[in-house]
């Protein structure tokens, strides 16, 4: 059994899971076939799943470049925040800028890092501005010059050892 099976999992609720993740357009009979069972089985196991909370959400995901957002930036943030209220109106305001597709609070040097979408110079030096109204301590933006690996699949059946 795989050792990453969780309560409630079995080795076909990871399978399908396995294949939603790298192709969530594919059909309940196509699903089936490729985790050997009935399609209406499938189709209610799918269906727990999703009540269950396993899958968060299926979303389409767009090309970049071909949409002209050409700078992928990471952007890390020091503050001398440290009363909650006045950190979460600060993590608010990050999840409300278009502009941030991830924020995570950091351990370490930083205490946050986004990961941002912008189409040029212009736009990434008003981006800057906007943070710089935060009363943002420090700020370290480093340019994505290419991507190298990029997926958002769980390593969810990994071979046993």
């Amino acid at each position: 059994m795989n050792s990453h099976v969780r309560k409630g999992l079995d080795e076909v609720d990871l399978q399908i899971l396995h294949v939603l993740q790298t192709n969530a357009q594919i059909s309940n009979a196509e699903l089936a076939r490729q985790v050997n069972l009935s399609p209406p089985a499938t189709h209610t196991r799918v269906k727990r799943l999703e009540n269950e909370g396993y899958i968060d959400r299926q979303v389409v995901i767009l090309n970049q470049e071909k949409l002209g957002f050409n700078l992928l930036c990471f952007i890390f943030i020091s503050t001398n925040i440290h009363q909650a209220e006045k950190l979460e109106v600060l993590e608010n305001a990050f999840a409300a800028m278009p502009e941030v597709l991830e924020c995570h609070c950091l351990t370490g040097e930083y205490d946050y890092v986004l990961k941002v979408a912008i189409k040029d110079r212009n736009d990434l030096e008003a981006f800057i501005r906007k943070l710089n109204s935060l009363g943002i301590t420090r700020i370290q933006t480093s340019l994505s010059l290419r991507e190298v690996k990029y997926s958002t699949a769980l390593p969810i059946m990994e071979e046993e050892e």
